[in-house]
């Protein structure tokens, strides 16, 4: 039999383990959305968009002090702009042979120009290539172990993904320090991702760097065969687009963050936090047309299109690209923000974002963030959202056929515009905090469902439907 003195012993060792039990979280989101500026097409053209995104992260406790927590998703998405770095692949001609400008081994095989079928594509319509669709698979393992008094936690965090022409490998680590009787807390942290492009480049410009300037008339060029015609519907075999190999395909970002939280009293928190983040290296994106007012315009399709090319009325000619999007090799991002919470009620918060950025692109913006939770009991809670956004436009950016060739840098990417935006939600939130309802072995601990609409300034509209289900294993 143990003595008093036994039991009081093992009372004294006993530590409250971080985390009790193994948690699963399952989430999934859908998005879709519309817009008419496309970035592949040179910033005009469908915008058609749809991606899911299933998730799984499982926090296993690995001692009393140490958790590791495991994130694996896939993001698998449709695009009617991406699918336009072919348009021509349907009736065009690839269309009884070569199938996308993905390959890099064309000159391995013959072509069949598609002679017997008139090429036509539109920025409008969306093509069915191997870009039309892809799926980003991410992988992140994070390690965070805490001190004996519970008032620092150290981590690290390892992170892969990789989809057909990206791919991305991070590391970082990080501090959080409680202070003032846990009453604030300060956190560091650093991260680092090396990725590397495989770029992939319009049909034309593809073309363009494997024949030189045979590609219109090689018989093992895509082009053989094809008529070309310029802006009054002449065949002509003038076209040549400026662009070159890339010399770099890697892509680095550098980051540090700060945050500091501060309990301000019973019903008030209040949190700073500051980013700085350096990217170098190909910041652009290959597959991204942009077009030259002070250059002819060359086609494939149907002349009688050409007059209203730049309307949902083309559906059969597309304007073949002077170069691709061209961006300096480094980037400086700064934000900074604040949080602030109010707990006006035990059914009641308000919840407050601010957050102003700054780069060295040119662009400026800020964003205005509003939660309110409302509990509508013990188990249930509603959170209707709003988020309003704007910012200036970068430097480098110029709509569809205004950029000039003498120019350094250019992009049609309206992501990079001077726009605002605003995205209204409701979310509603179920949560059992003696996980009564069971699945097998697995306790339910909480249920989210969200609905969320943005719209743009530029004419994208998106919605978002977004569920999280969390469970507790024993």
């Amino acid at each position: 039999m143990a003595s008093v003195g036994q039991a009081q012993d093992s009372l004294l060792t006993y530590k409250k383990k971080v985390l009790e039990n193994t948690e699963v979280d399952m989430l999934m989101s859908y998005y879709e959305q519309t817009g008419t500026h496309a970035a592949v097409s040179g910033g005009i053209g469908n915008e058609a968009l749809t991606n899911y995104t299933p998730t799984i992260v499982v926090k296993m406790p690995l001692s009393a002090d140490e958790v590791l927590t495991a994130d694996v998703g896939i993001s698998a998405y449709t695009s009617a702009s991406s699918s336009n770095g072919n348009p021509f692949n349907k009736t065009g001609a690839s269309g009884g042979g070569y199938n996308d400008d993905d390959d890099d081994d064309d000159d391995d095989g013959d072509y069949t120009n598609g002679a017997n079928t008139a090429p036509s594509g539109s920025p409008w319509v969306a093509s069915s290539g191997a870009s039309y669709k892809d799926v980003l698979t991410s992988i992140a393992l994070n390690y965070a172990r805490s001190s004996e008094d519970r008032n620092t936690i150290w981590n690290t965090r390892l992170s892969t993904s990789f989809e057909y022409d990206y791919e991305s490998f991070g590391i970082g680590a990080g501090v959080s320090k409680l202070l003032a009787d846990k009453n604030a807390e300060l956190s560091l942290k650093a991260q680092v991702y090396l990725d590397r492009w495989k770029p992939i480049t319009p049909t034309e410009i593809h073309e363009f760097l494997q024949f030189g300037d045979t590609f219109l008339t090689n018989d093992r060029s895509y082009f053989w065969n094809v008529s070309v015609i310029d802006a009054q519907g002449v065949p002509s075999t003038a076209y040549r687009p400026l662009a070159v190999d890339y010399d770099r395909v890697d892509r680095n970002t550098y980051s540090a963050s700060f945050l500091f939280s501060q309990i301000l009293s019973s019903f008030a928190q209040v949190a700073l936090f500051a980013d700085f983040v350096q990217q170098e290296g190909l910041l652009s994106n290959p597959l991204q047309r942009v077009y030259f007012s002070d250059r002819p315009n060359y086609f494939i399709g149907e002349a009688n299109q050409i007059p209203f090319y730049d309307t949902t009325q083309n559906t059969a000619v597309f304007q073949l690209a002077d170069d691709v999007e061209r961006l300096p090799n480094s980037r400086t991002k700064i934000p900074v923000g604040a949080r602030l919470h109010l707990y006006l009620s035990e059914r009641l918060v308000v919840r407050s974002y601010f957050r102003h950025y700054w780069d060295d692109w040119g662009i400026s913006s800020n964003t205005l963030q509003l939660e309110l939770p409302i509990k509508l009991g013990l188990n249930w809670k509603i959170t209707p959202t709003y988020r309003f956004y704007n910012q200036t436009a970068a430097d480098y950016f110029a709509p569809f056929d205004q950029h000039l060739s003498t120019q350094s840098f250019y992009t049609s990417d309206y992501d990079l515009s001077a726009f605002d935006s605003r995205q209204w939600g409701l979310g509603v939130s179920y949560t059992d905090l003696f996980t009564a309802k069971r699945i097998w072995k697995a306790g339910l601990k909480s249920a989210d469902i969200r609905y969320q609409r943005y719209s743009r300034s530029d004419g994208l509209r998106a919605s978002i439907v977004s569920t999280a289900i969390k469970f507790i294993l024993d």
